[in-house]
């Protein structure tokens, strides 16, 4: 039988030669990263980008006051209605940071 044996990046210390490599390459400006390989990746490609499935953003437990009209529509929908809080806030979150990174055209 073998034993697995498990290490992390922290328990593997850089050695000397490797941590000044890193800190060479540190200081170098962006100018001189060659892209010959890998081009830069345009606004065109992350038009079709989507999300991963495997992301699950970080949850905060808070207190919210809502209108008695919204909460009872919302629950009237059946349940999840935190979810669908948290849908609708992400919704608009999007949507708003889609208008402010598109070119405004005109005047």
């Amino acid at each position: 039988m073998t034993k697995i044996v498990r290490k992390t990046l922290s328990e593997t210390p850089l050695r000397a030669k490797h941590k000044d490599k890193l800190a060479k390459l540190a200081t170098r400006p962006d100018s001189e990263i060659d892209y010959s390989d890998i081009p830069p990746l345009t606004d065109k490609f992350w038009q079709n980008a989507v999300s991963s499935p495997l992301y699950r953003p970080v949850k905060h437990q808070l207190t919210v006051r809502l209108d008695a009209d919204v909460l009872a529509w919302l629950r009237k929908q059946g349940r999840g209605y935190q979810t669908r809080i948290n849908s609708l806030l992400r919704t608009a979150m999007l949507k708003d940071l889609a208008g402010k990174h598109t070119p405004k055209h005109g005047g």
